[in-house]
């Protein structure tokens, strides 16, 4: 048997019997891989509160050199840049002198026997992968978010799929443009939680596992063909249907994704309490309209659940996609005005109102029209924040939401919607800006910084500093699910 989670040797292994003429196209991308990964993982060392790391020591001739309890590591300062692209051959060198450009050899140096370093491993072959197998681009629902590549623009493991095997990946990784048919399981009307008949929409990876498990369920067939989305369990139906979130025993990036009890009850009552808070904004709240669980010994089950949500329309651009789309903008500072009108502005209003939306390249789309942004979209309520104060003065007590949406706790209100739309999204644009446009990136976050400071909470999101996720760290610690934080220099506050 094949086995899943395999390395770039491994991959290579299973690829020659699975589709030999992809091996020369794999073998010419894995040093761009190499360099991907290892270029995320270096940004970590640069900015994260790693295990063992004691010092950073930033040389006038360009270079780094961070120092651990048991060695120390030099590399190119620009390499530690977010959102560029390394040279291929990129290297960091130990104090000794020895070089590396792969980054799970560099991640067993610093922290031998973790499972980051079969994670990260993973991520380069699947990166090399994706780079080496680009179909056709397709038209229609989804077919747009397939042609991302390079999945997460921060993370080393963007790109881990543990569990699957490369024909696994070949066939259901939307990176390699699949259209696929989830499967309809029958579910005993006793043991269904949600507002959805008894019928769990079941991701084809996962439908034989929890037929094996659990054998009271029932195969009543396919779906109609759906396109896996960037997420890979969120799928959009060719018909043009609600999209479907499917739960997945797989880890990509930092967590299994599954959808948890807390999305299937808060889905619904999100949707109708957004819904109402945005009439007045350039902004649509996909809504999450139907959702189950089934119940087993556990509860209703994360591993069996599904929830379904509004399309958005198909030439909307996920936010993580607009730098390939900057050829079709003619003026990046009119771009930036009206990502503050239609995107900044009404996320900064949403948040003086009580709702902080995770508002990241992957959840959130804009419209294009003739070159101008004219309206903004945001999917999937999972990582919202609810301040219970704010909704009350705004006349919207609380829904009764499940989880860690509520919160009574400002700072974790506007770290939420500073460490996606700021220090991710609004970074990220403008890097692209500066570097496709020749734009003065002081410029755009002064424009930026002045559209923020008519709203309530403008004080805070241009002063203080950004939150970046601490990505690395949080692989490599006890309790991985745990939010850990590291900060940048806010570049509006200069002038505030």
């Amino acid at each position: 048997m094949p086995h899943p989670t395999a390395d770039p040797a491994g991959t290579r292994q299973q690829l020659a019997t699975l589709r030999p003429t992809l091996l020369p196209h794999y073998d010419t991308a894995l040093p761009g891989a190499h360099a991907a990964i290892l270029a995320r993982l270096l940004l970590a060392l640069e900015h994260e509160p790693l295990p063992g790391l004691t010092s950073r020591h930033h040389h006038h001739h360009g270079h780094t050199t961070v120092t651990f309890t048991h060695t120390t590591i030099t590399y190119p300062t620009a390499a530690a840049t977010a959102f560029t692209t390394p040279p291929d051959g990129l290297t960091a060198t130990t104090a000794t002198g020895t070089p590396i450009t792969d980054p799970a050899q560099l991640t067993a140096l610093l922290w031998p026997g973790t499972p980051l370093i079969t994670e990260i491993a993973n991520s380069v072959a699947n990166l090399a992968l994706a780079r080496a197998n680009t179909p056709p681009a397709d038209t229609g629902p989804g077919a747009l978010e397939q042609t991302l590549v390079d999945g997460h623009p921060l993370h080393p493991c963007c790109r881990t799929r543990t569990g699957m095997t490369v024909a696994d990946i070949l066939t259901y990784a939307p990176e390699h443009h699949p259209v696929i048919h989830l499967r309809r399981l029958a579910v005993p009307p006793e043991r269904w939680h949600g507002n959805s008949p008894p019928v769990l929409l079941a991701h084809p990876w996962q439908a034989p596992r929890l037929l094996t498990e659990h054998p009271w369920l029932t195969d009543l067939g396919p779906t109609g063909p759906t396109r896996p989305l960037m997420s890979l369990r969120t799928v959009a139906p060719l018909d043009g249907g609600p999209h479907i979130k499917t739960a997945v025993d797989i880890q990509m990036t930092s967590a299994i994704r599954t959808v948890s009890p807390a999305a299937v009850h808060n889905g619904p009552r999100l949707s109708t309490l957004l819904q109402k808070l945005t009439t007045d904004l350039p902004l649509t709240v996909l809504a999450e309209t139907n959702a189950g669980a089934v119940i087993t010994d556990h509860g209703p089950d994360r591993r069996l659940a599904h929830l379904t949500r509004q399309p958005p329309p198909d030439d909307a651009i996920p936010l993580g996609l607009l730098p390939q789309h900057l050829h079709t903008i003619d003026n990046p500072h009119t771009l930036m005005t009206d990502l503050c009108r239609i995107l900044f502005i009404p996320l900064a209003t949403l948040l003086a109102r009580g709702i902080a939306l995770e508002a990241h390249g992957q959840n959130t789309l804009i419209r294009l029209h003739h070159g101008r942004a004219v309206h903004t979209y945001y999917r999937d309520l999972g990582g919202v924040r609810t301040h219970t104060t704010r909704l009350t003065r705004t006349g919207h007590p609380d829904p009764g939401l499940h989880g860690d949406i509520p919160t009574d706790d400002l700072t974790e209100l506007r770290t939420k919607l500073s460490a996606a739309a700021l220090a991710t999204v609004a970074r990220q644009t403008i890097t692209a800006l500066t570097t496709h446009h020749g734009a003065d990136p002081h410029h755009l976050w002064t424009t930026l910084a002045t559209a923020l400071r008519t709203t309530p909470d403008g004080h805070h999101l241009t002063t203080d500093p950004l939150p970046v996720k601490a990505t690395t760290a949080m692989r490599l610690a006890t309790d991985p699910l745990h939010d850990q934080w590291t900060h940048l220099d806010n570049p509006m506050a200069a002038g505030s």
